[in-house]
């Protein structure tokens, strides 16, 4: 794999890390490699670890491609979309290890995970969209009213509200929460607990409960695309 993400394979679990500078942007680039390392862990039959770097799993798009025009910005949303539908469907378990911040399309990395385990710190867990001039995308909308718990979810979308990692759990974000020097430990732990699970069983399950999931989140990235629901950011995160 780049080294925008890695790809570490032990013992029947992928571990894979991104690493795209200070704020972990999310870029086209990147998300080609988040489908290349996911394709190695089906081919490898492997139980999924997603993390980032110390004190930050992601800090949402590249604002860059974002603020270029509403063509770009719409194709990286609906390929990063398509991403978080894939994690969703993705036929072994798959855990997100947040590393500490996780904001905008970092936040939604949480939301289409199976399991998220975040750690204890001063850090910013959440939606930020409307604060920096974005309307939110349709996709993002549908993920949200499935993760989050329902009182949760005008604070979190609407009006913006950041969490921190405590508040980011009551919200829907986390299943759970551990210090930062436990992460690994307590992320490979859950790995290894869902290894035991009968995969067939658990991949058509995870498919039966989810598919009215799907089925809108496909409809969703069509209508992202073509609408481009998502105008340009009107000042930096």
């Amino acid at each position: 794999m780049s080294e925008l993400v890695s790809y570490l394979l032990d013992d029947g679990v992928a571990t894979i890390i991104l690493n795209n500078g200070k704020a972990n942007v999310i870029s086209l680039a990147v998300l080609e490699r988040f489908n290349a390392a996911l394709d190695q862990a089906t081919e490898d039959r492997a139980v999924v670890i997603i993390t980032g770097q110390p004190g930050i799993l992601s800090g949402g798009y590249d604002l860059k491609v974002m603020k270029s025009s509403r063509e770009n910005s719409a194709n990286l949303v609906a390929t990063g979309s398509a991403f978080a539908r894939r994690m969703l469907s993705h036929p072994y378990p798959i855990i997100v290890a947040c590393s500490g911040h996780a904001v905008a399309k970092g936040a939604f990395i949480l939301l289409s995970a199976d399991y998220r385990i975040g750690v204890e710190g001063p850090f910013r867990i959440g939606f930020n969209e409307v604060a920096i001039g974005m309307t939110m995308h349709d996709v993002g909308l549908t993920l949200s009213r499935y993760r989050l718990h329902r009182s949760m979810f005008d604070r979190s979308v609407i009006t913006a509200e950041m969490f921190d990692p405590a508040g980011a759990l009551n919200a829907g974000f986390f299943d759970e929460l551990t210090s930062p020097d436990a992460l690994t430990a307590t992320a490979r732990s859950t790995a290894d607990r869902l290894k035991k699970l009968d995969m067939t069983a658990y991949l058509n399950t995870k498919l039966k409960a989810r598919k009215a999931l799907l089925e809108e989140l496909d409809s969703g990235i069509q209508s992202d695309r073509k609408h481009s629901a998502c105008p340009l950011p009107s000042r930096e995160e």
